[in-house]
């Protein structure tokens, strides 16, 4: 039976399953497990004597031993810098610190960083830029393989509920990294497109474009299904909020207003929405949900659409209550207390209820977000310790799909230093504002990806590259100047898994100048050759 038809408004096919959790993906990580102690002291490797019941223990594991590797690796650059700070200048001091950081972080340090130390002492500032910048393009090189292998599973689902295309916009705020991947436990080929703005404030221009280019290989190719499917376009927008200090570590752009927060995202939907239909016709029109994440706990509060695709801000299944209710429940138990909490959410809509395939989704999403509450509170309790912002860089450009993980980066989406200003400032704000980081550079990540089947497009992304890094440096001139700002460049193509390459610049001077050379990484390589 197609539900969409029934109701009248679209077509497409009907889930022949029940929503199940994801986040099976397989998989090992490569690389050393550093600081195994990170998080298991608080029970990362114990199961809660009370886990929920829809919670994937497995995948709950994997997730620990990913964020081990990866935050261990960042958490060990200030200490090992500050041990070989302690080095004597002697005329081996550039082995036993390239040994050193071997040993500790898993990266090469070039030997010109210690020429000098034994004249003017080690420049730890520049040490620690070049240092977050190699274990950056490590870490990315190393962690591909916990993208998993669920893809097909999630994107077959996805075409039974009706959507042949995820498009997600989260916040650029860092404790939103992980929200594919860890909040919402989906593969990350089964989303389109995931573009971070401050506020989530997505360009509208922007998603009416990515629209149709979805729309122009369904119309060419028939991928991932032909027109005559019936499917959607579906464009998730996600706020965020602290529920243990809703006035101070919200959202920065919205000035830690959670309402304010949640209605300027559902604003960005609705403009989108109409954009398209005032655009095209024919019944062209996208599905639209809102979805907030309490920043302390993971748990996401999902604004239940009516059968016309409208929300509103007061009309939402909160996962944390869920969580709480259905405990103590069976597997069936709780699964059905799922499917009820959305059916109540929308019970006295004057819309009705959203169509089948919607209510299958959010149930899937709920289900999976269990997993991640309780995660977070078999690790460290009832909520995250660092409620705050703890991120290690500041991520620009097209940015690295390979860490999603909670509080390490705060991402700005752009092509231009210019279209993403406002962005970029409140991200430097952050970083200024946090007592632990006086006097370090804030490490900037400048990151563009290209397609090897354009002609041209790598020397175009290297030269987009070239240009964002002196806007920037332009723009925060009195850091540079300071020492407190450092750039690092580099491409990658838009296959998942490619290769890093690195853009070098001669030095921190005039930021105009072209890159001297380009090299490739690949596999656990670590500093630049």
């Amino acid at each position: 039976m197609n539900t969409r038809n029934r109701r009248g408004r679209y077509g497409g096919p009907t889930p022949s399953h029940g929503p199940y959790g994801l986040g099976t993906a397989q998989g090992r990580l490569s690389g050393q497990d550093a600081h195994r102690d990170h998080g298991e002291a608080a029970g990362v490797s114990r199961r809660s004597r009370n886990a929920h019941p829809l919670t994937d223990h497995a995948a709950n594991e994997r997730l620990a031993r990913f964020e081990r590797l990866v935050r261990g690796r960042f958490d060990a650059v200030v200490p090992t810098l500050k041990a070989i700070g302690t080095l004597a200048p002697t005329d081996d001091l550039a082995e036993r610190a390239a040994s050193m950081a071997r040993a500790e972080l898993g990266v090469a340090l070039p030997a010109e960083l210690f020429e000098s130390a034994w004249i003017t002492g080690l420049d730890m500032r520049r040490l620690y830029a070049v240092t977050m910048a190699e274990t950056i393009h490590a870490v990315a090189a190393e962690t591909h393989a916990f993208a998993g292998t669920e893809s097909d599973t999630m994107t077959g689902f996805l075409l039974e509920c009706g959507f042949h295309a995820v498009d997600i916009s989260p916040c650029s705020d860092g404790r939103l990294k992980g929200v594919i991947r860890s909040i919402l436990r989906l593969p990350d080929d089964a989303v389109r497109s995931r573009k971070a703005y401050a506020g989530a404030m997505f360009d509208v221009e922007a998603n009416v474009r990515r629209w149709i280019e979805t729309e122009l290989l369904r119309f060419r190719e028939g991928s991932p299904v032909p027109p005559s499917a019936g499917t959607r376009y579906l464009k998730i927008a996600v706020y965020h909020w602290s529920r243990s200090d809703p006035d101070y570590e919200g959202c920065a752009a919205h000035g830690s207003d959670q309402r304010a927060a949640a209605a300027a995202a559902l604003s960005r939907l609705r403009e989108l929405r109409e954009a398209v239909e005032n655009s095209f016709f024919c019944g062209a029109s996208i599905d639209l949900l809102l979805i907030g994440v309490d920043t302390d706990t993971d748990a996401i509060r999902v604004h239940v659409p009516d059968a016309l695709g409208d929300m509103d801000l007061d009309r939402y299944v909160d996962n944390l209550d869920l969580y709480r209710q259905t405990i103590d429940d069976d597997v069936t138990t709780a699964r059905m207390r799922v499917h009820r909490a959305i059916e109540a959410a929308s019970a006295d809509h004057p819309g009705g209820p959203p169509h089948e395939g919607m209510r299958r989704l959010i149930a899937t999403l709920l289900i999976n977000n269990l997993s991640q509450i309780d995660y977070v509170r078999s690790t460290w309790g009832e909520r995250y310790p660092d409620v705050g912002h703890a991120e290690a860089f500041i991520s620009v450009g097209d940015g690295f799909e390979e860490f999603q993980v909670r509080n390490l980066a705060y991402f700005v989406f752009l092509q231009t230093v210019e279209e993403a200003a406002t962005d970029l400032d409140v991200g430097i704000g952050l970083f200024q504002r946090r007592p632990e980081r006086r006097g370090l550079p804030i490490p900037i990540a400048i990151h563009f990806r290209y397609d090897r089947r354009v002609p041209g497009s790598r020397e175009r992304a290297i030269e987009r590259c070239v240009r964002v890094r002196s806007a920037i440096r332009a723009r925060y001139r009195d850091l540079c100047a300071a020492g407190l700002l450092a750039c690092d460049m580099s491409i990658q193509e838009r296959t998942f898994s490619s290769p890093i390459e690195v853009i070098e610049a001669p030095s921190d001077g005039p930021a105009n100048e072209d890159p001297l050379r380009l090299e490739q990484r690949t596999g656990r390589e670590g500093g630049r050759r």
